[in-house]
């Protein structure tokens, strides 16, 4: 999982943490599909190393290690392609409120929540976030039209969450606390990208560079937090630590430059479509790898939230 912040994100489409970058000339020699089964893949098995992560080291240390990876690897690609980071000093403030909603926050409030529920119910609660972002958009911005199958892919969407969540039977045997956080967190998504929309649109500064800067600001604002929290670890837990390296060289670095390419090649309607396939692979990658366990209400409950999703992001018709 990893942020993107552009002129033209569109809030009611995320990927798990995404928007639409502006379109780059470059084609990539790869097929884009194989790079959108790639990025699903990096995406769906981030909840299953925040969770090997959270094994051996605290949240807030999870997260700044997260963060400093996936910032070395956007700096080595704007040293490469000689990008240098955003201007002017409104830009850096708006970023490091950026930085703060759509990675700090979020990428925190998954690591705790991941202490006491499983990475199953991180990833699918994950899916939530175009369910917010509908609810939010339609509040706070007025080019997105409340139209009938929207409002119903929205009622859909979170009965689906109360599917999942267990409802009928008293949400009995859930840790509301974790799920309760790892909800925000998907809820902090679509205000991050409302906030990137209204502040940043227009932006000289390319995609990279203002996803560069973003990513260093939010792992400045760790780097602050964490020793206030957090005691320097008694040893070092090798596993834990390889999963934190992957996660930020991988699910926040290169999937960043990954859903770059495929939304400046294919548009951001195909390129959000990832989103959809996150919450089964992490599924998938919970059961077989960490031996986690489902009922019946979580695999159907996902998939009702995952069609409200899709209905939330249908486009109205033009008329005229």
């Amino acid at each position: 999982m990893s942020s993107v912040t552009a002129s033209t994100a569109p809030v009611t489409a995320p990927g798990p943490e995404g928007s639409a970058p502006t379109p780059v000339p470059a084609r990539p020699r790869l097929d884009w599909r194989l790079r959108f089964a790639a990025l699903s893949l990096i995406w769906g098995f981030s909840f299953l190393l925040i969770k090997v992560g959270t094994q051996g080291y605290a949240p807030f240390q999870v997260t700044l290690g997260r963060l400093a990876f996936g910032t070395a690897v956007l700096a080595v690609a704007m040293a490469v392609r000689r990008e240098g980071l955003p201007r002017g000093a409104r830009t850096w403030m708006h970023l490091a409120v950026a930085g703060f909603l759509l990675n700090a926050l979020p990428f925190s409030l998954f690591a705790f929540a991941e202490l006491t529920i499983p990475s199953t119910l991180a990833g699918i609660c994950n899916a939530t976030s175009p369910l917010w972002g509908m609810a939010l958009s339609l509040v706070a911005l007025r080019e997105d039209r409340p139209t009938r199958v929207r409002v119903a892919g929205l009622g859909l969407g979170f009965l689906g969450v109360l599917t999942v969540l267990g409802a009928w039977q008293g949400f009995h045997g859930l840790d509301a606390r974790g799920t309760a956080l790892a909800l925000l967190a998907s809820l902090s998504y679509p205000v991050g990208w409302i906030y990137v929309r209204r502040t940043l649109a227009g932006s000289s500064a390319s995609h990279l560079s203002l996803t560069g800067g973003q990513l260093l600001l939010a792992t400045v604002q760790l780097a602050v937090v964490t020793p206030l929290f957090t005691s320097a670890p008694s040893s070092l837990a090798v596993g834990p630590l390889l999963a934190i390296a992957a996660l930020g060289t991988l699910g926040t670095g290169l999937a960043v430059l990954v859903q770059y390419g495929i939304v400046a090649e294919v548009g951001p309607t195909t390129g959000q479509m990832v989103t959809y396939f996150v919450p089964v692979i992490a599924a998938a990658a919970g059961i077989l790898l960490l031996g986690e366990t489902l009922t019946w209400s979580t695999p159907v409950g996902a998939a009702v939230v995952l069609a409200g999703a899709a209905l939330t992001q249908v486009k109205p018709k033009r008329t005229g």
